[in-house]
C-alpha cells in the first residue's frame, strides 16, 4: 500500500514552483514567492511526518514563526488544500483515494500543530538566508562553520537555531551558535556528523564555502545565564557541545564584572580535542578563564587529565557554581544524578532543555 513517505519521495524542488502557482491562483499576494520552497518543504515534512521529536520541534518553530509573520493562520486550510493538490499531482503514480485520506488526516494533525507553534510563537522572521564564508574540518567527522547572515540574526549566547541546507530542503536541525554576537555578524556552528543525520552529513562532507544556508528563529535550549546571577560558572562540555559553552565564555567576557569560569572539555584523546587552537586563545586571553582537559582514553594524558569529564569537573566544584553540562546524549543521561549525587543543588544544574524534561530539542543531537 502507497504511503505519504513514498509519495513525499516523488516530490521535487519544481513542485514548490507548482505549489506558490496553486496558491496563487486561490488567495493571491498570500506567500511571497522568494519564500515558497522554504516553505512547501517544510509543510510537507511536517505532514509526511516520521522525524524525531527534537527535528518536529525544529521545523514547528519555523513554521509557527512563518503563520505568525506572513498573516497566514486565517488562510491554513486554503494552503492546505493546495500543498495537497500540489503533492497529488507530482505522485499520481501512487496517489489514491485511499491516500488521499490518509494525507488529509495528517494535513489535519499538521496545521493543529502549526496553529498551537503560532501561539507559542515570537514575532520577527521565520528564517533568515545565510553564506557559508568558512568551513574547516578539523576532524573526519566534525565541521567549523562560519556563517554571515544576510540580516543579523537577533541570538543570545546558550541559544540554538533550527538550520536547513538547499541540499535537503525540508529538513530542519538543531545547532547552537559557538559565539556571542560579533560586530560582523558572523556566527560559528560546530556540527558532528553523526549516524543516519542526514543533515550533518551535509553540513560536514558536502557544504563548502559560497553555498547558502538557512537558519530559523532562535529558541531558548536551557543554557542561557541567568542575568539576576552572577556566580562562578563551571562548564562541562562533551563533544560539540562545547559550541554553546564556549559562547557563554565570551559572553562571560563582555560583562563588566567578571566572574570565574572554569571549563572542562571532555575528549577521548587529545587529537579529538578539535577546537584546542581557540580554547588557547581565550584563556591566555582571560586571567579569570580556566580550561580543563578531560580525556577518557589517552594514555599520554597527565594524570589530572584522564577521566570523564564530570568525574573531572566535580573535583572544580567549589559549591557555590552555577553548573552547565552540555555533550553527547549518554553524558546528559548521566549528568543530573551524578551532579545531584555529589552535592550540586538541582537548582543549580543547567542542561539542555530535552535533557532537562522540557518540549524543545537539544542543540547536541
Amino acid at each position: 500500500m502507497p504511503t505519504l513517505t513514498a509519495a513525499w519521495a516523488l516530490v521535487d524542488d519544481r513542485a514548490a514552483g507548482d505549489f506558490w502557482c496553486t496558491l496563487e491562483d486561490r488567495c493571491p499576494g498570500l506567500l511571497p514567492h522568494r519564500d515558497a520552497l522554504l516553505f512547501f518543504t517544510a509543510l510537507g515534512r511536517l505532514v509526511v511526518g516520521g522525524d524525531d521529536p527534537a527535528k518536529r520541534a525544529a521545523l514547528l518553530m519555523v513554521l509557527g514563526r512563518a503563520y505568525r509573520h506572513l498573516g497566514l493562520l486565517p488562510h491554513a486550510t486554503t494552503i492546505g488544500a493546495a500543498l495537497l493538490a500540489t503533492v497529488a499531482r507530482h505522485a499520481h503514480p501512487l496517489w489514491t483515494p485511499q491516500l488521499a485520506t490518509t494525507a488529509e488526516r495528517a494535513l489535519r494533525r499538521a496545521t493543529y500543530a502549526v496553529r498551537r507553534a503560532a501561539g507559542q510563537a515570537g514575532d520577527g522572521r521565520a528564517w533568515w538566508h545565510v553564506q557559508v564564508m568558512a568551513h574547516d574540518r578539523p576532524s573526519p567527522d566534525i565541521a567549523i562553520l562560519t556563517v554571515r547572515p544576510w540580516r543579523r540574526l537577533p541570538f543570545q549566547p546558550g541559544q540554538a537555531v533550527p538550520v536547513c541546507t538547499p541540499r535537503l530542503p525540508g529538513h530542519w536541525r538543531w545547532l547552537s551558535p559557538a559565539n556571542a554576537p560579533r560586530a560582523d555578524g558572523t556566527v560559528e556552528l560546530h556540527v558532528r556528523a553523526v549516524p543516519g543525520g542526514t543533515v550533518s552529513h551535509k553540513l560536514v562532507h558536502r557544504v563548502r564555502p559560497g553555498e547558502l544556508l538557512w537558519l530559523g528563529p532562535p529558541g531558548d535550549a536551557g543554557l542561557r545565564l541567568d542575568p539576576a546571577r552572577a556566580d562562578d560558572l563551571l562548564l562541562v562540555a562533551g563533544g560539540t557541545g562545547l559550541a554553546p559553552l564556549r559562547a557563554l565564555v565570551e559572553q562571560v567576557a563582555a560583562e563588566p564584572d567578571r566572574r570565574r569560569v572554569t571549563l572542562v572539555v571532555g575528549a577521548r584523546t587529545f587529537t579529538d580535542l578539535y577546537d584546542a587552537i581557540a580554547l588557547d586563545k581565550l584563556e591566555c586571553a582571560h586571567d579569570w578563564l580556566t580550561i580543563v582537559p578531560a580525556f577518557s582514553d589517552d594514555p599520554c594524558a597527565e594524570p589530572a587529565e584522564r577521566g570523564d569529564a564530570l568525574t573531572i569537573a566535580l573535583r572544580y566544584y567549589s559549591g557555590t557554581q552555577e553548573v552547565y553540562v552540555c555533550g553527547p546524549p549518554p553524558m546528559l543521561a548521566d549528568a543530573r544524578p551524578r551532579l545531584l549525587a555529589a552535592g550540586v543543588a538541582a537548582d543549580r544544574i543547567q542542561l539542555p532543555r530535552r535533557w532537562a524534561g522540557g518540549a524543545g530539542g537539544s542543540p547536541v543531537l
